[in-house]
């Protein structure tokens, strides 16, 4: 991976100079990324980008050219350059692991460094964790969505540059998609790629039948035609049918599948598949395209439409909405090993952080496997295996108390003074484990509209902790 260590804001390097200055660059803080609201109006989102971080952390070097630019912008002392021509992350990190479904407020990463090493990392954490969070949990909408239709994933040329095309592709899949069009996606990730035509193969013919026929020529193994290009059901679906009696099936071959990508697909998809049953081609796969939402492939399931496959691009890689807002808050400092939290409050509410060193539980049910709520809750706090009493913190005076579940720590250690402790895991492993997640997902949180409010609740030291220094601020101004 290519060293992104100069991919920081300008003012944490002034800050890092203030601090290298002021005899603090040894000075341990604690740091929190996480977001406020879950993105894209969903009730959730899946964590994604803790790779690329790992990388980027591995990686993490200021070049003898890094040195030289940043000397000739003048804002930096020869002896602050020289700390950072030997700068290297000697923290911990602690992670939720991608894939897991992730709510409000909860610390997605936790940095615990030297305060220059966590100031320096912040721009590239929550670049990383904006993008890939907003790319997969885009994705996943869609896949719920979709529910047992496969879903391809064709949005490269709609993203914002190659970089963050392969990034979606990745995100997508990992999310659920079946495959990519991306094929530098394929090729670094071993993602199935997958793709059909464009309306320019059967332009540039002398007719769309000989279009159809020299790509059944090319692929008869994996033929899938795009037909509305002209007229979907006057010219399109007929072609197809005569290609498939005239060429494919006297080979020994047959017609996989064809793919609408405008008009009423609803209606064009029905009526697509009683011309094909009525052709005796009733296994004629049928695939759906065209900017498609959520919103739009619920309602085509809802009305019947005749679809064994999605394509989807603008949905995944640019989004409505598409703003995750992830945020890295100093949460608390530690002065002789001892952990002071630290707060930010805001007239804004949800502004207000939660300080300290904390952890993040999942309670799940176990008769219905389901996730309960989550707790965030202080670091040295534990937590009972019989019951528990949830408090809303929006409403103190909203208390349920649970038993007969499972509780599971989010968090994993992923470096330890600087060193990579982290069980590596694959994209296919991370896939495998966002699916087994989104299961325990209540069906009511997933919904399109309106979803339920998944509970994320804070543990009463916390609470309590957080009202006590929010009341000593107040009272000192």
């Amino acid at each position: 991976m290519e060293n992104k260590t100069m991919m920081t804001d300008l003012y944490e390097l002034t800050m890092a100079q203030t601090y290298f200055d002021s005899g603090e660059k040894d000075k341990e803080v604690l740091f929190d990324a996480f977001f406020r609201r879950e993105p894209l109006e969903a009730g959730y989102a899946v964590m994604a980008g803790l790779d690329n971080i790992i990388e980027y952390i591995k990686n993490l070097k200021f070049t003898d050219k890094d040195i030289e630019y940043l000397r000739e912008l003048g804002l930096f002392s020869d002896a602050f350059l020289d700390y950072l021509s030997n700068f290297k992350f000697t923290g911990d990190i602690y992670a939720i692991p991608d894939g897991t479904p992730v709510f409000r407020n909860e610390p997605l990463i936790t940095v615990r460094a030297p305060i220059i090493e966590a100031q320096i990392i912040e721009t590239a954490i929550l670049s990383y964790l904006n993008a890939a969070i907003c790319y997969s949990t885009a994705a996943r909408k869609v896949v719920e969505a979709a529910g047992d239709i496969k879903v391809m994933e064709f949005g490269a040329r709609r993203a914002f540059g190659p970089d963050a095309a392969v990034e979606a592709s990745k995100c997508a899949y990992l999310s659920g998609v079946a495959g990519t069009s991306n094929v530098l996606a394929g090729k670094k990730y071993n993602i199935p790629v997958m793709g059909t035509m464009a309306h320019s193969l059967i332009q540039q013919a002398d007719s769309e039948y000989e279009a159809f026929l020299n790509f059944a020529k090319s692929y008869p193994n994996n033929c899938v035609l795009l037909v509305d290009t002209y007229d979907t059901l006057k010219t399109g679906i007929p072609n197809a049918i005569r290609v498939a009696k005239e060429f494919l099936i006297p080979n020994g071959f047959k017609l996989k599948g064809v793919r609408i990508d405008s008009g009423d697909l609803a209606y064009l998809s029905k009526e697509a598949k009683k011309m094909f049953i009525e052709a005796g081609l009733d296994d004629v796969q049928i695939c759906l395209s065209n900017g498609l939402k959520p919103e739009t492939i619920k309602g085509l399931i809802d009305q019947g439409a005749v679809v064994n496959s999605i394509g989807l691009g603008d949905n995944i890689v640019a989004p409505d909405n598409a703003r995750v807002g992830c945020v890295y808050k100093n949460v608390a400092v530690i002065r002789d090993s001892e952990i002071i939290p630290k707060i930010k409050i805001s007239s804004d509410a949800i502004k207000t952080i939660n300080p300290g060193l904390k952890k993040v539980y999942r309670f799940y049910d176990k008769e219905s496997g389901y996730a309960i709520a989550d707790l965030i809750a202080l670091y040295d706090e534990v937590i009972p295996e019989d019951e528990y009493v949830l408090i809303d913190p929006a409403d103190e005076t909203n208390r349920q108390k649970i038993s007969n579940y499972i509780v599971r720590e989010l968090h994993e250690k992923v470096f330890e003074s600087g060193e990579y402790v982290y069980e590596t895991k694959t994209l296919e492993d991370s896939r495998e484990y966002c699916e087994e997640q989104m299961q325990t997902i209540y069906p009511e949180v997933k919904r399109i509209h309106n979803p339920h409010k998944h509970y994320v609740d804070l543990s009463e030291k916390l609470l309590n902790t957080k009202k006590e220094m929010i009341m000593n601020i107040k009272n000192n101004i």
